[in-house]
């Protein structure tokens, strides 16, 4: 019998593998994504996104340290919290008067609804552990959302996906 768990989650894996998706670690939350479709969908409209934000001088994401150095064993508390975040916050206020940027928005905002669900169930599990560090992180990503109008700070935070996205790689 337990050779066929493994034989089973062996297969499962290939088959996640072959179909573009790679397995991400957050702490000991496993999350199965497929990142190229992500990235290919948010850079057709990376350049139209970011032209829409008049201002350059703040950063929803990148103040400093904001996802830098987070322990490994908060890393699913985080990416918990972002992917709320992305799903209630961004992508219902990124509408654009182009529909093939908004087609890809939805495709983006779908992608993230999925995986949110997939990490609400570690979080449920209670695998997701909030410390001070990412609880403070996370203060602080919100308090610069805040900072911002609604509209602004959502299409700032989605033209702000390629460093959530380079994160969430390096901590693969």
């Amino acid at each position: 019998m337990k050779g066929s768990h493994v034989f089973l989650f062996s297969t499962m894996c290939w088959s996640m593998l072959a179909n573009g998706n790679k397995l991400f670690h957050f702490g000991p939350c496993r999350i199965s994504m497929s990142m190229n479709e992500i990235r290919a969908g948010f850079a057709a409209i990376k350049d139209n996104i970011q032209g829409r934000d008049p201002i350059r001088t703040v950063s929803i994401l990148s103040h400093p340290h904001s996802l830098h150095k987070i322990k490994s064993s908060e890393k699913c508390c985080i990416i918990h919290h972002l992917f709320n975040f992305y799903v209630d916050k961004v992508f219902k206020y990124c509408t654009t008067e182009d529909s093939y940027v908004n087609r890809k928005i939805s495709s983006i905002a779908n992608s993230f609804l999925s995986i949110k669900r997939n990490l609400a169930h570690c979080h449920n599990q209670n695998m997701c552990k909030c410390g001070q560090e990412s609880t403070e992180k996370f203060k602080q990503i919100l308090t610069n959302y805040r900072g911002l109008n609604v509209t602004s700070a959502a299409m700032k935070s989605l033209g702000e996906l390629d460093i959530l996205l380079d994160w969430m790689e390096k901590s693969r």
